[in-house]
């Protein structure tokens, strides 16, 4: 799985929005993606996800949403 379909699932999962760390964390918790490196996902990498994708993602009041 791709970080932004981790991300999309956790987000479709909560049903509301969450803050990128608390996305971060529901990731590695339930194992959606890992890294080539073996790092853990952080906000900062959730984040970047989420900016460079704006059809999908919007953030607003400190929250990620999905627009789809």
């Amino acid at each position: 799985m791709k970080i932004e379909e981790a991300i999309v699932f956790v987000l479709a999962s909560s049903g509301q929005g969450m803050k990128t760390e608390q996305i971060a964390r529901e990731i590695n918790e339930r194992g959606l993606f890992h890294r080539w490196d073996m790092v853990p996902v952080d906000g900062k990498m959730v984040y970047a996800v989420i900016m460079s994708h704006p059809d999908t993602f919007c953030k607003s009041e400190g929250r990620i949403r999905l627009l789809i």
